[in-house]
């Protein structure tokens, strides 16, 4: 596989990492945490193991194909992030001090599963790697296809983990400085959850008007 081919699947994906999404609104009230950050990297990038892994052994087209199944993704995802966002405006309701603000709340696999749920339940990120990695995939190369997605997959999960890991970790260090914006930025990161999560559900609505109630 070349070395260009990943080169520029590795500037595309820090591209598209670098765009505001779920995933961000996750890592910035993780990161006003602080100590939790690790533990909500690692189940963000887990979510796209599982995602690449899906991919790599074919199931992508199969699970693309069934409307049902996207249905039921979108669904759960949106109503997970629905229900982080409401967790995340009361956590800031019950901030009688910055101690409590800045302190973790929940265990460290909490934070895991939870990442998890957010990048894994996306089914965004599902056909974002079911349209985007056979892109890059070189059938003249000597590596096997599902070798070389799996790659691809890897870099985008190395590049995901590095840009949360000090996304989370600058976020942590302004609110060492400025404890006043916690609350804030809390409730900025727990109203974006909600809001995706509606426009998730808006978009299938949507979706299924346009086509007569017919599943897409």
């Amino acid at each position: 596989m070349e070395t260009s081919v990943i080169m520029a699947f590795a500037a595309l994906s820090l591209a598209l990492i670098a765009v505001p999404g779920a995933d961000w609104a996750y890592i910035i009230a993780a990161g006003i945490r602080g100590r939790v950050v690790a533990p909500a990297v690692s189940g963000l990038m887990l979510g796209y193991v599982v995602i690449t892994a899906v991919v790599v052994l074919g199931l992508g087209p199969i699970a693309a194909n069934a409307p049902m199944f996207l249905v039921l993704l979108t669904i759960g995802g949106a109503g997970y992030l629905i229900y982080l966002g409401i967790k995340t405006l009361r956590s800031t309701a019950q901030m009688a001090n910055m101690e409590l603000a800045l302190a973790p709340a929940g265990s460290s696999m909490g934070y895991v599963w939870r990442g998890a749920a957010v990048s894994g339940l996306n089914p965004k990120g599902v056909l974002f790697f079911l349209s985007i990695l056979p892109q890059f995939v070189r059938t003249s190369s000597d590596w096997p296809l599902s070798v070389q997605m799996g790659v691809l997959g890897l870099v985008w999960i190395v590049i995901g983990g590095i840009f949360y890991a000090i996304l989370g970790s600058a976020i942590g260090r302004v609110m060492a400085t400025r404890p006043q914006f916690a609350r804030v930025t809390t409730k900025v990161a727990g109203v974006a959850m909600i809001m995706l999560g509606v426009v998730m559900l808006g978009e299938k609505v949507i979706e299924f008007s346009q086509t007569g109630g017919m599943l897409a």
